[in-house]
């Protein structure tokens, strides 16, 4: 495996990082010191303002653009991560944040083959494939952490293509924590409950207007979620505090459903 050992800034990729989650995890990935990559899909100008951002606390930041609906895009990302490593003097890379995703709402008697197509391609597929084609350049003692969700353990009819997804995702990290722990890598996800964000937009405002209120009401903190309550357990797991945790799924819903 590389190493950046004669250099101490670290790296990371983060999938989807223009916005919401993955934007918030960028910028506090950075802001421990650390040079960071982020994909986005079809927002140029949110993705260079994140890039903005992200430079501004004194590292270096790119954006790749990449579609995770189809996997045989992954390849050209990751040439263009081991470039962008190059062109920094590094050759390999510290952390990987899995959290592009794309979401699709039905019924299970209603939803559409593509929309299950879509979402198994950008939730599951994608995060193993490109975890898969990484390993070579991931450097001993790394992090890896994947956007999981409370929807893997909680059924909600309009996200049965969704949470089943996830619930895939969360068991690969189990799988990749197991086979990347004699390298010191370790793998965990963070699952997330309803979170107020333009991700989950559809859902609320048009899908099931009460889900906020319902929310609320069944979480102990009684309070729906914001972005910001990830990304910072985000940052936590790519940090080196958090080098005995692996294979683990973190709950950051508020205490949904105890």
């Amino acid at each position: 495996m590389a190493t950046n050992r004669n250099n101490n800034m670290r790296t990371a990729l983060v999938t989807g990082g223009s916005r919401n989650i993955g934007k918030l995890s960028a910028l506090a990935i950075a802001a421990k010191g650390v040079d960071v990559i982020i994909t986005y899909n079809e927002k140029a100008d949110l993705a260079a303002e994140t890039v903005k951002k992200i430079e501004a606390l004194g590292v270096k930041a790119t954006a790749l653009q990449v579609n995770f609906t189809d996997s045989k895009n992954i390849p050209a990302l990751v040439e263009g991560v081991k470039a962008t490593l190059a062109a920094w003097g590094k050759t390999g890379l510290d952390i990987l944040v899995n959290n592009a995703g794309t979401l699709r709402l039905g019924m299970f008697d209603s939803l559409s083959m593509d929309d299950l197509d879509a979402v198994y391609n950008t939730n599951y597929k994608s995060v193993f494939y490109l975890t898969q084609q990484l390993l070579p350049i991931l450097n001993n003692d790394g992090r890896i952490v994947n956007l999981g969700s409370g929807t893997a353990k909680i059924a909600f009819g309009p996200l049965v293509s969704y949470g089943p997804m996830k619930a895939a995702l969360q068991s690969l990290t189990l799988y990749l924590a197991a086979f990347l722990g004699p390298k010191g890598i370790t793998v965990n996800a963070v699952a997330p409950g309803g979170l107020d964000d333009d991700f989950n937009a559809l859902l609320f405002d048009h899908v099931f207007p009460p889900a906020r209120e319902y929310i609320k009401s069944n979480t102990a903190l009684g309070r729906i979620g914001m972005p910001t309550d990830i990304s910072g357990v985000i940052a936590f797991l790519t940090s080196p505090e958090a080098s005995f945790i692996s294979g683990a799924t973190l709950p950051v819903d508020g205490g949904y459903h105890l």
